[in-house]
């Protein structure tokens, strides 16, 4: 079995690279704590809908792009393991809500069992 931490958030397009190379880091970070995989997508196709969307959940503003994440990791309880010793991780210890290039109070998240898995 698997076990999947979902993200989305809306990013200023003018500051993908800045977020990119935070992405980045969090993935070698994550990845060396144990999470199997990991991924960041930037909206390539993500229209608003008539009651609920990507850009609408995180009510998205001109000039930001929807981003999408993910992280798989073998069971919750590794899931808990590996996201204690990351966030516990000293090259993550400077991100915090004041220097991050999104508005994390838009950002949205959670732990999903997966349930079909072809």
């Amino acid at each position: 079995m698997s076990y999947v931490d979902g993200y989305v958030l809306p990013v200023p397009r003018d500051k993908l690279g800045q977020y990119q190379r935070i992405a980045r880091k969090a993935a070698k970070v994550w990845k060396e704590h144990g999470a199997l995989g990991y991924l960041e997508a930037v909206a390539d196709d993500v229209k608003p809908g008539k009651h609920t969307s990507f850009p609408q959940a995180v009510k998205l503003k001109p000039g930001e792009v929807v981003v999408f994440a993910y992280v798989l990791f073998r069971s919750r309880a590794h899931r808990d393991r590996v996201n204690a010793k990351a966030m516990a991780d000293p090259r993550l210890a400077g991100m915090n809500a004041q220097n991050v290039p999104f508005d994390g109070k838009r950002m949205f998240w959670g732990g999903f069992k997966p349930f079909v898995n072809v």
